[in-house]
């Protein structure tokens, strides 16, 4: 007698699942996303497998894959790690594509390399590899169906797979259509069986939604051992890549890329890049962050603007709106700027989001200048920590920070008192916040345009 097929309610947003079915999901509290999910019957349990010491286990000697973009290797760790799974996500023509291609052309020299179309005929990935220089040794598979690129990738076993992308994959055990929430997760487990009994590392391209979060259930996350988010527009030429979560390396690395006529080139000197300000400019203060190993010299411009709205706008496009409102609000109690009845807007020139405290010294002084109306002192750069009451504190690396700095021209380098470096010359040190802006900004006010 057959058992009956099993019935789970699965939220399309969330990913939560129930027997039962519910208006709202208790999981992410959105209405009306439970969908139907029938299961397939019942497999036999698996036989029992025999237990290992852990000093029993080998450890795996083989060596990180270079990936041929030193960008992507550097995000990932150092390089592709075998047998591993890698999500990269990202929005509508941003380069994902564009890049595993060209990371394939360039592995394809030394191992089999394959790619896996769900999206696009063979003859569309043609077109695109001709722009990009030629296909190289890679080997192509137009499929949807799961089942046949599990079976495809333990009898062929390259040693690199992309699959473009992971919501186009179905299994017909499942009920449900391709891109729902039980196809993307089992499509992404039986993946992730195949890469580590096989050795297979894969690449799984996927969707984003309108938050710019990698769609589907968050299991989807958890299984992966790296997830990639591709940052940018296809309206930018500059692109930057982050990685969310890294098994095998630090989450703190970015790769930085230029979109040409021939595909995305890496920038290795994001700081030359970015680090341009114009003397005289108000409103525009230079920050050296610290993005993992790499420091950068980045652009922070602001615009202090008076408004008739009963709550002042305080506007950020690349840093924390919430970090934003906390230096206008220490710049107003302990600088004595009048902002209470101003818009304030502060944007990272380039794309670029910053993360760390570092650039908070910049910020307040591109604001200040913004609002005095005096520019920030020609070849001045600066990194520092503001503190609620109005005092400066160190960030770490500062070394590293100074010499990045040195290297790409700035005369001077504004810093809280205490910062341990070598370089003390081109050191312009403050304890307050007050202190700072009498260094940093002109002494008189610039003249209007």
């Amino acid at each position: 007698m057959s058992s009956k097929a099993a019935v789970l309610y699965a939220c399309t947003e969330c990913g939560y699942s129930s027997g039962r079915w519910f208006g709202k999901c208790p999981g992410c509290d959105s209405f009306g996303t439970l969908a139907e999910e029938r299961l397939p019957d019942a497999k036999d349990e698996a036989a029992a497998r025999p237990l290992l010491r852990l000093v029993e286990v080998e450890p795996d000697e083989a060596e990180r894959i270079p990936t041929g973009v030193p960008e992507l290797d550097r995000v990932l760790g150092g390089g592709l790690v075998p047998a591993s799974l890698v999500l990269i996500g990202g929005e509508p023509g941003v380069g994902k594509s564009t890049l595993l291609l060209s990371a394939l052309r360039a592995m394809g020299d030394d191992r089999r390399v394959l790619l896996v179309t769900g999206e696009e005929s063979p003859a569309q990935v043609r077109l695109r590899a001709e722009r990009l220089g030629g296909g190289g040794n890679v080997e192509i598979l137009a499929e949807t169906e799961l089942d046949a690129v599990c079976a495809t990738l333990e009898r062929e076993r390259p040693g690199v797979c992309v699959i473009d992308s992971v919501q186009t994959l179905y299994s017909a055990e499942l009920g449900s259509s391709p891109g729902s929430v039980a196809q993307v997760r089992e499509a992404a487990a039986r993946l992730l069986r195949v890469a580590k009994e096989a050795g297979v590392a894969i690449f799984l391209v996927g969707h984003v939604t309108k938050d710019g979060a990698v769609a589907g259930p968050r299991v989807l996350e958890h299984l992966v051992d790296c997830v990639i988010q591709f940052e940018g527009d296809r309206y930018r030429e500059h692109r930057i890549l982050r990685a969310t979560k890294n098994r095998f390396g630090s989450t703190n690395e970015i790769g930085v890329f230029e979109m040409t006529a021939t595909g995305l080139v890496g920038v290795p000197e994001p700081s030359q890049l970015f680090g341009h300000t114009v003397a005289g400019e108000i409103g525009s203060a230079l920050a050296c962050t610290l993005e993992g190993t790499r420091p950068i010299l980045l652009e922070i411009q602001a615009l202090v603007s008076t408004t008739d709205l009963a709550m002042p706008r305080r506007v950020a496009t690349g840093i924390d709106p919430k970090r934003l409102a906390m230096i206008v609000a220490v710049l107003s109690r302990h600088a004595g700027l009048a902002l209470g009845q101003a818009d304030v807007f502060v944007n990272v020139a380039g794309g670029v989001r910053i993360e760390e405290p570092g650039a908070d010294l910049a910020v307040a002084l591109a604001v200040a200048s913004a609002s005095r109306g005096a520019p920030v002192r020609d070849g001045l750069a600066a990194f520092g920590e503001v503190g609620l009451t109005g005092r400066l504190r160190p960030v770490t690396q500062a070394e590293r920070r100074l010499e990045e700095c040195v290297k790409f021209g700035s005369q001077a380098v504004l810093v809280p008192a205490g910062t341990s470096t070598s370089r003390k010359a081109a050191l312009v040190e403050a304890e307050t916040v007050r202190q700072a802006l009498s260094a940093g900004l002109e002494a008189r006010p610039a003249a209007s345009d």
